[in-house]
């Protein structure tokens, strides 16, 4: 296990913020949080404030991994749009720094919430807490990609087939083993792929509860988080990756709805989720719905085999949670499967 992505150099890191950020003139405080996977993030406690440090691991990386330069640019661009993000304020390429490129943002006081049940919450709260989300992704899929200088941000043509290219090669690049569900899913996603409808914005990439930020008195959303994956590309893909974590088993471990009393908790059914989406996008409803969560669960199996790739490497963030994550890859492909056959 490589120790370099569960410390920081603090010494290194005041001497480059000393002049560029306030509070870091004294001493301050530094804070690993267990989230964040990817990219190793930090908390930097100041006299004047608190900061949010997310840094690109060190070691050999896959391609357009773990790409923080793109995180900064896209929560920079949506500052003045409806989408709330944090505030950034620096960007660092160079390596020699603190050993790999990272970013510094305002810290976002607030409720985070990793259970999509709510247990805590009263059945009020977790409903308008669920519609905020809507709210959220719908304006999210509104934003003028022309106007916040984000045209470019990713390429034109169709984006689930250039996803499901992309992902066959990352999964590829990360598999330990056979998986032959991962292969049976693949070919079924290249057989199913809809013609493109046209629809072009950007996506989040993991939009999902537990990367958001909520006030601590109300169900209004303070920031997006973790925007690694964010893109141009079709917004299905992210209204199918919230239903998609849903169907997970609840707990710890899914983070999912599978199997609970909606009603009784005050939480929508998946087709509410979609409805309130379509509603607040002007859209009647959607075609080919079971391709896109399909796909989901797919990219998901994804990312977990190369998060557990990195820990075999040595270069995960969390090892032991990495490893655990890494066993759930057949289980995304299986529920990819069957979401087709949906």
């Amino acid at each position: 296990m490589s120790t370099k992505t569960q410390t920081l150099d603090q010494e290194a890191v005041g001497a480059y913020l000393r002049g560029r950020l306030p509070g870091f003139d004294g001493g301050f405080e530094v804070v690993k949080f267990e989230t964040g996977q990817s990219n190793p993030t930090f908390m930097l406690k100041t006299s004047q404030g608190n900061y949010v440090l997310r840094r690109k691991p060190p070691g050999v990386l896959l391609k357009s991994a773990h790409a923080v330069d793109r995180e900064f640019r896209v929560q920079q661009a949506l500052a003045d749009t409806e989408v709330p993000v944090a505030k950034m304020h620096l960007l660092c390429e160079d390596d020699d720094v603190i050993g790999s490129a990272f970013y510094v943002m305002d810290h976002v006081p607030g409720r985070n919430i990793t259970d999509p049940r709510m247990q805590d919450l009263d059945p009020e709260t977790r409903t308008g807490v669920i519609d905020e989300m809507s709210r959220v992704l719908s304006e999210l899929h509104q934003v003028d990609i022309e106007a916040v200088g984000l045209s470019d941000y990713g390429p034109p043509g169709n984006y689930f087939e250039r996803q499901l290219a992309r992902w066959t090669k990352q999964y590829r690049a990360s598999e330990t083993e056979t998986i032959p569900e991962m292969n049976e899913l693949i070919q079924a996603l290249e057989t199913a792929m809809p013609k493109d409808d046209g629809q072009r914005g950007l996506v989040h990439g993991d939009y999902r509860i537990d990367n958001m930020i909520f006030a601590s008195d109300s169900p209004m959303c303070k920031a997006v988080l973790d925007w690694e994956l964010s893109t141009i590309g079709h917004p299905y893909a992210d209204l199918a990756g919230v239903i998609m974590q849903w169907q997970m088993p609840p707990g710890a471990e899914g983070r999912g709805l599978a199997g609970v009393d909606r009603a009784a908790l005050g939480l929508p059914s998946d087709q509410a989720f979609i409805d309130s989406y379509c509603q607040r996008r002007g859209l009647h409803g959607i075609d080919d719905f079971g391709f896109y969560l399909s796909f989901s669960f797919f990219r998901m199996g994804g990312i977990l085999q190369g998060v557990l790739k990195r820990a075999l490497d040595g270069n995960a963030s969390n090892p032991e949670r990495a490893v655990k994550l890494g066993g759930f890859v057949s289980l995304f492909a299986r529920s990819g499967l069957d979401a087709l056959k949906k």
